[in-house]
């Protein structure tokens, strides 16, 4: 009995094993075809751009006949020298994309069976990813609505109200507090950009809005200069929301997600990395019609596509 019982179990172990690996090569495959999707998967060389390579048996790795130049699938993108497993990076990838307003690192952690840092590279990683969707350098067309949110620089206030300070006084500020400009398109996508002050949205937008464009923005006095340059509909919120067409609900739903992403997910958010999640929302915002499946692989394909990270490859040896 006892014999049978470690033969089933042997057997089971076996099957997971197995399992495993099948998922782990259908993940790589995953990759190569979303690095080189003109070749349908088979290798290409980085260096010289030949297709004439060849497989190294003893580990995943190309090296091309006509430059001698050995590659992998992930050398020269924002995963060079990953030591994840592709099913694990595939995984962290469906688990971001799938979380509609963010996942916080410990969870992502707890999910990948990593360590905290490794998963908190690798979400940032990503993101850099998805600013390239975010971040393309074209004007705004069309409609477009402009507004600011801030974030950060949160002062506790005494406990006492005969201790408590005037917080809206720069000299009780952290200085760490941003605000966060979106131009978003009503058909179409959002840019978003960290400031320090709302009021430098209209260079901004000198600089993201075509000047045949027509915009929305509210009854604050900084908007004011808007009216030298476009079209602009206002609307006054602390009278109505909408008047008759006239909104920045599109900005507001962005603003509505990233809030909910810093506050409920996060809990803080540096602002040396703020801009990296609010191309996150942008991202998920713009991309919010699509299935999970499609956007697992548009994240793929814009991570295959990605440079390697200067900013975070490494990052914990230099933050150490």
């Amino acid at each position: 009995m006892a014999q049978h019982f470690l033969l089933s179990a042997a057997s089971r172990t076996l099957s997971l094993r197995q399992i495993y690996k099948a998922g782990e090569e259908a993940a790589y495959q995953t990759f190569c075809e979303m690095r080189w999707p003109e070749t349908n998967g088979e290798a290409v060389c980085p260096r010289c751009g030949h297709d004439d390579t060849y497989s190294i048996s003893t580990r995943r790795k190309f090296k091309c006949k006509a430059c001698a130049h050995q590659f992998s699938v992930t050398s020269g993108t924002i995963f060079a020298s990953r030591k994840m497993d592709f099913v694990d990076l595939l995984a962290a990838i469906c688990i971001i994309v799938n979380s509609a307003k963010g996942v916080s690192m410990i969870q992502l952690s707890r999910d990948l069976d990593c360590q905290y840092k490794t998963a908190f590279v690798l979400a940032h990683k990503l993101r850099e990813a998805m600013a390239q969707e975010v971040q393309t350098g074209e004007v705004l067309e069309g409609h477009v609505e402009i507004d600011g949110a801030y974030f950060g620089g949160h002062i506790r206030p005494e406990n006492k109200k005969a201790d408590r300070k005037d917080r809206r006084l720069k000299a009780h500020q952290t200085g760490k507090r941003r605000v966060v400009i979106a131009m978003r398109e009503r058909v179409g996508r959002t840019l978003p950009i960290v400031a320090m002050t709302e009021g430098e949205g209209v260079a901004l937008a000198n600089e993201n809005i075509c000047r045949m464009a027509t915009m929305s923005a509210d009854e604050a006095s900084h908007w004011d200069m808007l009216h030298m340059g476009w079209n602009v509909d206002r609307v006054n919120h602390s009278e109505c929301y909408s008047d008759h067409g006239k909104h920045t609900n599109m900005a507001e739903s962005y603003f509505s997600r990233l809030r909910r992403m810093v506050s409920g997910q996060h809990h803080h958010v540096s602002p040396q990395y703020l801009h990296q999640y609010a191309n996150h929302a942008a991202w998920l915002e713009d991309n919010r019609r699509f299935d999970n499946g499609e956007l697992a692989h548009r994240l793929v394909a814009n991570s295959m596509g990605a440079p390697v990270s200067r900013n975070w490859k490494g990052y914990w040896q230099r933050a150490a």
